[in-house]
């Protein structure tokens, strides 16, 4: 073990209670799961970011605590099929660029939504989990094309299980996916 060791790195940041390599058999029970999701009032949700993290070599799922740190971009979108973006996530750090605005709508403490985007009539509403950075895997320890991600409830249900993991609603897991640089 080193201190470029992407495994390494994740599990000294700050909030991990564990993290752990995915194999492909785990991959796939949970890809087959994603495929299946749906939001209230049967909105279609896709995984984006779950979905370029298949495409990768590696893929850990990290088990966090509250203490972790925020993601560096909304990890949920409410999107028309045709690609406007009709609603964000918002972080407790970005809330202040939100309240003052009378043009989006509080849906929940953490999400807006832009009343004055409407989609074409033909489209449809979906919500996009898009892939998400994680800066602390990059170039300089070995890795690229980093992509992180949450899998849905069911999924991070799934996960825990096939580890040996109880569920403790205080826990959530990311999953972090990247190619190796050959050197």
């Amino acid at each position: 073990m080193n201190d470029s060791d992407p495994l390494e790195i994740i599990k000294k940041m700050n909030g991990v209670v564990d993290a752990f390599y995915l194999d492909s058999l785990i991959l796939k029970r949970i890809g087959e799961e994603e495929r299946t999701v749906r939001a209230v009032g049967s909105i279609d949700v896709i995984n984006e970011g779950f979905n370029r993290a298949l495409k990768r070599e590696k893929v850990i799922c990290i088990i966090k605590d509250p203490r972790f740190r925020p993601p560096p971009e909304p990890t949920v979108k409410l999107m028309s099929d045709d690609g406007e973006v009709m609603g964000v996530e918002v972080f407790p750090e970005t809330s202040k660029e939100f309240s003052s605005r009378d043009d989006v709508v509080w849906l929940s403490d953490n999400f807006v939504v832009f009343p004055g985007i409407l989609p074409d009539k033909r489209s449809k509403e979906i919500f996009v989990m898009p892939p998400v950075p994680f800066p602390e895997l990059n170039e300089s320890n070995g890795c690229k094309d980093v992509v992180s991600c949450s899998p849905a409830p069911t999924c991070d249900k799934m996960i825990r299980e096939w580890h040996g993991l109880k569920d403790n609603s205080k826990l959530a897991s990311v999953l972090v996916a990247f190619n190796r640089i050959n050197r």
